[in-house]
């Protein structure tokens, strides 16, 4: 009997211990969260020096395949003019043939009827010439145009292609630069975010989701929330100092922490992130 509790002791202590381990002070979560928070915001400004370069390298690369789509079906349709030139010099071909044997038949023509007939036809294939001609004349018209377009959408191609380069390597130059920075801060806000609890995480998101400059714990600046011109009351602000609870602020709604645990936090993350 003895023997079994000896036995079971070790273990109820190691329980112990473990949940004391896993217990952390109201302190260490604003500490947690405030250096969540400088890390979050160095990524924000890394993804703000970027700006909408990704964007605008994707919108030039859709705008350069729109315009090369359109070169396409303009360099079709000129395909088809040359096309439609050809049946038309085909046409005339095929009508002064005609024309000729209608000369032949007129040498040997028996009466007026016979004749009157051939005329008409012979003026008939006249009209099919001239007609052929016309529409000759209108698509090398149509064709000026084209080539003319062509031309004009070649250069602005051009432009653009050149704009893209130039948007591709300064977006490239910026990622090399802030790509290593940018992998390990987010492995480290990974890593920060896993010590504070979720229903705290969730806050803190929300919070940064709402705002524009994503801050959502700030430090008394002045006796006000830092970015608010709105007075905290002196007792709050001791409160806030003590670290024993989190408080938002009533207007902004963003966590609290004193300037001193602030700047502490600052100096840490700072030298973590020089390091890097």
């Amino acid at each position: 009997m003895h023997a079994f509790y000896r036995k079971k002791k070790p273990i109820q202590l190691i329980i112990s211990s473990m949940a004391k381990k896993n217990e952390i002070s109201v302190e260490e979560k604003l500490r947690s969260l405030f250096d969540l928070q400088i890390i979050d915001s160095r990524i924000d400004e890394i993804r703000n020096v970027r700006g909408e370069l990704p964007l605008e390298v994707e919108d030039l690369e859709n705008e350069i395949a729109g315009m090369d789509d359109k070169l396409q079906n303009l360099t079709a349709e000129l395909d088809d003019f040359d096309l439609d030139i050809k049946e038309n010099k085909n046409t005339i071909e095929s009508a002064n043939d005609l024309i000729a044997k209608y000369a032949d038949k007129l040498k040997n023509v028996r009466n007026n009827r016979e004749y009157n007939s051939i005329v008409k036809e012979e003026e008939y294939q006249q009209l099919e010439i001239q007609l052929a001609e016309k529409k000759i004349k209108e698509l090398k018209v149509k064709i000026e145009q084209k080539k003319e377009t062509i031309s004009v959408l070649n250069e602005q191609l051009d432009v653009k292609k050149n704009h893209l380069t130039a948007k591709k390597n300064e977006l490239d130059e910026i990622m090399q630069e802030t790509e290593k920075e940018e992998t390990h801060l987010l492995a480290q806000s990974e890593k920060f975010e896993s010590k504070i609890d979720e229903r705290l995480i969730t806050a803190y998101k929300r919070i940064r989701g709402s705002v524009k400059n994503g801050l959502a714990i700030v430090p008394i600046e002045r006796g006000a929330s830092g970015g608010s011109y709105f007075t905290i009351p002196p007792q709050v602000q001791m409160e806030i100092a003590s670290r024993k609870k989190i408080i938002t602020d009533e207007y902004s709604g963003r966590i609290l922490v004193d300037a001193e645990l602030a700047e502490e936090e600052y100096t840490k993350i700072n030298k973590m992130i020089k390091n890097i």
